[in-house]
């Protein structure tokens, strides 16, 4: 699943006429970098959110096939936040574990490891397992740690804090009592489980940016150019 559904408030006016995902870098849009990362790696069958202009998204991606891929939408109207969300199309995502990537951040995660530790949250009966990364200088807090491969709530003696990348793997009961069209943050529902130590996760340590300004969204650009002019 991307989630394509928020307003992308700190990106305006760029998303007053155009949704964030659609917004281009290095001559693409966001969200198409991931559809073309997606089935590189073998995933093919995708389920994207919208709420904001979502019938541009719909317009400009169609069916899927135009990259090989089969697209299932769901319209929220209203976004219903990360949570709210998966749980509003949990009735596409079905009954077994999922990805989920935010549909605002670009990076280089090779989304062809995701089938193996799906495989690996079954035995571990794990709920999530989140892909971290290094704290960007808007976000030097950081939002958890990691110890092994379990991850912990900050803050910790032992590690240092990292970045939740906004890419995920989700058992679906995760989100089974969140009523349908609400709106609920993941934060919380993550909380919950780290106290647990149902939540398994890995350290990124390749390129991510979280395009979340218009300032963030022309760094990346002028990035990816130059990278594909020296290809």
């Amino acid at each position: 699943m991307i989630l394509a559904a928020g307003r992308g408030e700190r990106m305006r006016p760029l998303t007053d006429h155009t949704p964030k995902p659609l917004l281009q870098a290095g001559g693409k849009a966001l969200i198409v970098w991931h559809i073309e990362r997606l089935v590189r790696a073998g995933i093919t069958e995708l389920v994207i959110n919208h709420a904001h202009l979502g019938d541009q998204i719909e317009q400009a991606l169609g069916n899927g096939g135009q990259f090989g891929a089969t697209i299932h939408y769901s319209s929220e109207g209203t976004a219903l936040e990360t949570a709210g969300g998966i749980a509003f199309a949990l009735h596409l995502l079905g009954h077994e574990p999922f990805a989920v990537i935010n549909g605002d951040i670009w990076c280089d995660y090779d989304f062809a490891r995701l089938p193996a530790l799906l495989e690996q949250m079954r035995p571990a009966q794990d709920l999530a397992h989140l892909v971290l990364v290094d704290n960007p200088a808007h976000h030097p807090k950081g939002d958890f740690t990691l110890s092994g491969n379990r991850i912990a709530p900050l803050p910790s003696p032992l590690s240092a804090p990292l970045t939740f990348s906004g890419i995920g793997l989700y058992q679906p009961s995760l989100f089974a009592h969140i009523p349908r069209g609400t709106k609920a943050a993941l934060a919380p529902l993550l909380r919950e489980q780290l106290a647990l130590g149902k939540v398994s996760g890995e350290h990124h340590r390749g390129a991510w940016v979280d395009v979340g300004t218009p300032q963030r969204l022309h760094e990346l650009d002028a990035q990816l150019r130059h990278d594909h002019s020296h290809v």
